[in-house]
């Protein structure tokens, strides 16, 4: 049982309320200088990697880049397959807001995939929920 109206909105507020981002995706295929171009041309931490059906396959993050791509030679020419994070941790558009805090707190992620029948159809980030989070607080005041 929710303890406030901040749990409670938590608990119950679908993904889909927090409007995710939309989409940002390349092909596994793709360069890490395709990748980045796109994250910084879109203004986005992430972009999902698509297979060559269009399924997700990947995700591609700030974090990645600066973990296990910085100093590396010729990185721009590079493969995202080879950088990416495989199979990561998703949601449901029509998951409740909680999930997602949970999946990012445990596994330390900053970005979930939003899946709606099997495919993905946007990206929400720890700063996605913090506004959701500020809006039910402003709400109630």
């Amino acid at each position: 049982m929710p303890a406030n109206h901040v749990e409670s909105h938590l608990l119950n507020d679908p993904i889909s309320s927090i409007c995710p981002r939309v989409l940002q995706m390349v092909s596994v295929d793709a360069t890490l200088g395709e990748a980045i171009a796109k994250m910084v041309g879109k203004s986005v931490g992430a972009v999902l990697v698509s297979g060559s059906d269009g399924a997700l396959v990947g995700i591609l993050t700030e974090r990645d880049f600066l973990s296990r791509v910085a100093g590396a030679p010729d990185f721009a020419q590079r493969f995202v397959r080879d950088y990416m994070t495989s199979n990561p941790e998703t949601v449901g558009a029509s998951d409740p807001v909680a999930l997602a805090l949970s999946k990012m707190d445990v596994g330390g992620y900053r970005h979930l995939p939003v899946m709606e029948e099997g495919w993905p159809v946007g990206v929400i980030s720890v700063r996605d929920v913090l506004r959701h989070v500020l809006k039910i607080c402003k709400d109630i005041e």
